[in-house]
């Protein structure tokens, strides 16, 4: 009986949500939209080149600082001092290396210094192969350099980084928006109120809306890993067993969220404005996007704690470095964790009006 109703609310779960459109774009096509533009831009292989414009007396750059440039993969554009000025104007350029005398100076924006100093340190080391040929002291030696993952399996372009990234952040989307702004709406226009009347058990109602919700996420994530293979070349290097094992557990965990979320909120409104305010800082904060190393230890300290970075952790050692569920445990018991308190405090606090 309990399996008949559980299947029935399952299927009237899933033609509801197909009904939607906009809940199928940012769920499905969105997160794919995210990987080909953002992977386009930022991904790149070992011989990407690195653009400099160069503000020389009548665009003519020094040959033998070109050579050195040449050869650390900096593809240098000469240009007049006037064009230079107008191009750093534009608020477009991170570095500007400025002919001055006999000498260089570096023009850093500020505003993209994280962008600009990998830059820096080429032409700086440009600089001194430059001043070790002229003094006959022969080639630099440097130190060497291995492109590798984490888990030191392979090399992957950035794409291979935020392909997990988006898979775990569409759980959260999935969570906080298509669980909890669903819920408050059914909540608002009444519907809730016909269900009351029913011998609908709540917790068979939740189930079959997580079930429903878990079969949209492993749709986009397939379209995901799709997309990743055909455009970026990058593949799972792991189980797909022990992927749809965390997807599934971030389900829980961010579905859960969501109902919790929705049971603070009474119109549609409060419920926009909280999804919103758990969405963005753990969007954020989570390295979705970009690693946070670069940010203060005790908020790195932090967003370890927060659900959506461990998983992130776990989907990028499974899906780039082939990693096992057992070596992920650490991250695995901090979600497990989540979802219990998340689910728990759900169930309590969920009603039908």
């Amino acid at each position: 009986m309990i399996a008949n109703i559980f299947l029935s609310q399952f299927v009237m779960g899933l033609k509801l949500y197909l009904r939607h459109p906009a809940a199928l774009f940012w769920m499905i096509a969105f997160p794919v939209l995210m990987l080909l533009g953002l992977g386009t831009v930022f991904s790149g292989g070992a011989d990407q080149q690195t653009r400099l414009v160069w503000s020389a007396p009548g665009a003519i750059a020094d040959a033998a600082m070109q050579t050195a440039l040449t050869e650390l993969h900096v593809q240098v554009e000469a240009v007049t001092p006037q064009q230079a000025e107008l191009r750093w104007k534009s608020g477009k350029l991170p570095v500007m290396l400025e002919s001055v005398g006999n000498g260089y100076a570096l023009r850093v924006n500020s505003y993209l210094a994280a962008q600009g100093m990998p830059i820096v340190s080429l032409v700086q080391q440009g600089f001194l192969m430059v001043q070790a040929r002229a003094l006959g002291s022969g080639e630099l030696a440097r130190i060497p350099l291995q492109m590798e993952s984490p888990g030191g399996h392979h090399d992957g372009p950035y794409a291979a980084f935020l392909l997990p990234g988006l898979l775990g952040l569409n759980l959260l989307m999935m969570g906080v928006f298509a669980v909890a702004m669903v819920d408050v709406d059914l909540r608002v226009k009444g519907i809730y109120k016909r269900l009351a009347t029913t011998p609908l058990p709540r917790s068979v109602y939740l189930s079959a809306q997580m079930l429903v919700r878990l079969v949209t996420v492993v749709f986009s994530a397939a379209a995901l890993i799709t997309v990743g293979a055909l455009v970026f070349g990058i593949h799972n290097q792991g189980s797909y067993l022990d992927l749809l094992v965390l997807i599934f557990l971030g389900t829980a965990c961010f579905a859960s969220m969501g109902y919790l979320l929705a049971s603070f909120a009474r119109t549609v409104e409060a419920g926009n404005g909280l999804a919103n305010l758990v969405f963005m800082p753990l969007m954020m904060l989570s390295g979705v996007y970009f690693s946070l190393d670069a940010a203060p230890a005790w908020l790195q300290k932090t967003a370890d704690l927060l659900p959506l970075t461990p998983l992130l952790k776990a989907l990028r050692s499974v899906f780039n470095d082939g990693a096992s569920l057992a070596s992920q445990s650490p991250s695995i018991m901090i979600i497990a964790v989540w979802t219990v308190v998340l689910f728990v405090g759900a169930t309590r606090r969920f009603k039908w009006v």
